[in-house]
């Protein structure tokens, strides 16, 4: 029995809802990286002159509704500033580190010391910036579930040595997708069904780390955590026993399933590396919206975040209902 079943295993008995390909009566899993690569998003940071204006300060609408505007954006028009939670203070093409993608010669460094108001330190630990992919109006629109969307992304980890010393998440990946759900609201002593709604929600995956001083270890412990079970709870994903390059995934199926899937190093994906298929809060995917990177950290104004470095994050459409309408 290998590892992923192992965990698979685990966190079935511990109430999570896990599907795995032997046992889900549902559409097979798609492996990100399945079907036609959609040219007009996603980057491979291979241009030279690749650059992000950031139009500082960046928004922190969720914090004190100010967005700031004129907001930031990558001159290729592909990236932009979410105007929730602002862009990371750096946003810089960098060579590509040792073991990356055969012929990338540029990543991304992603890296902030302020993720909350800019300037005012909080120590807020929930603080963290967006850095948002231009997928709807670059395609003149969202993706409906029935294009089957997957992304996929390389990741590339400094030494632990480097990270901020900080348990808990410290960069994360994530969709932004869009259901129909039913909300209520309270009114006179009962609630009332305010009807059916577009629902905006965020799956994904994060860097966690538990600092061996913060536990009854003698050591540091890193590991995948996803977001999240059918009740919107959180939970460990597969271990980070080494550094560097690793590949991310995920894929949404016409069932409103989300799959996820995780890889050492940048091979392509295989279904040897699925993680976990989830109903997110027990929505149904409906729409993508977008796929998104996160950084965070203390945010006392003197600590930078672990500074994590990305390449080729890419859209690809499994079922070809839809083509880029842009180059």
């Amino acid at each position: 029995m290998n590892v992923r079943i192992r965990l698979a295993h685990v966190m079935a008995f511990a109430g999570i809802l896990v599907v795995t390909t032997a046992t889900a009566q549902r559409p097979r899993p798609i492996v990100p990286g399945t079907g036609k690569l959609i040219t007009a998003v996603g980057d491979d940071f291979e241009d030279p002159n690749w650059r992000y204006v950031p139009r500082n300060p960046k928004s922190t609408e969720d914090i004190d509704e100010n967005q700031r505007g004129p907001t930031g954006k990558s001159v290729n028009g592909r990236w932009y500033e979410g105007i929730k939670r602002g862009h990371p203070d750096i946003v810089r093409r960098v060579p590509t580190p040792p073991g990356g993608l055969s012929g990338s010669g540029g990543s991304l460094l992603l890296k902030s010391m302020y993720t909350g108001v800019p300037g005012r330190g909080s120590s807020e630990p929930h603080n963290q910036d967006d850095f948002i992919c231009n997928v709807q109006y670059r395609l003149n629109g969202r993706v409906q579930v029935e294009s089957q969307p997957n992304v996929v992304t390389r990741v590339w980890l400094p030494k632990v040595k480097d990270w901020e010393r900080r348990t808990g998440p410290h960069f994360g990946f994530r969709l932004a997708l869009e259901t129909t759900a039913v909300k209520e609201s309270e009114g006179f002593l009962m609630f009332k069904s305010k009807g059916p709604e577009n629902e905006v929600y965020w799956p994904g995956m994060f860097v966690e780390l538990k600092c061996k001083e913060n536990t009854k270890q003698d050591y540091d412990y890193a590991y995948w955590r996803i977001r999240c079970d059918s009740r919107g709870r959180d939970f460990q994903g597969p271990a980070i026993t080494t550094t560097g390059w690793w590949t991310l995934g995920m894929s949404c199926t016409t069932d409103g399933m989300v799959h996820y899937y995780i890889s050492e190093g940048v091979d392509d994906l295989t279904q040897d590396d699925y993680v976990t298929s989830q109903f997110p809060y027990s929505y149904k995917t409906e729409r993508l919206r977008s796929f998104f990177f996160n950084t965070m950290s203390r945010d006392d104004g003197r600590t930078w975040s672990t500074g994590v470095i990305v390449d080729d994050p890419m859209l690809y459409f499994a079922n070809e209902t839809r083509v880029a309408s842009r180059p």
